[in-house]
């Protein structure tokens, strides 16, 4: 379960990031509250995942998967030119990821 809560706390993490290009600032109230209430989740998902799962490996897995999304989200909308190698690296950090989950254990 901490590992599925792991995964939706970098999922926000992407959220918050893209919530905070928006927020201008935060002169923009919308985007602002987005930012505020995703990070919360965010910190709070992963302090819950970091009672099982060593820190170390919550961190990269959290930072890789909201890097990911962030990245794959610019890219697929154009606030990001696309490229083979963006495309291949963001496949290795996954890979990375996973293979974490895969030979990590908790605590």
């Amino acid at each position: 379960m901490d590992w599925v809560v792991l995964v939706c706390s970098g999922m926000l993490e992407a959220v918050w990031a893209l919530a905070l290009d928006r927020a201008e600032g935060f002169t923009r109230l919308l985007p602002s509250v987005v930012f505020v209430a995703a990070l919360a989740a965010s910190m709070i998902g992963l302090s819950h995942a970091v009672r099982t799962i060593p820190i170390g490996t919550a961190y990269a897995v959290w930072v890789g998967i909201g890097a990911a999304i962030t990245v794959a989200y610019g890219i697929v909308t154009g606030a990001e030119p696309f490229s083979w190698a963006k495309v291949l690296l963001l496949a290795g950090l996954v890979g990375c990821v996973v293979g974490l989950k895969v030979v990590g254990g908790s605590h």
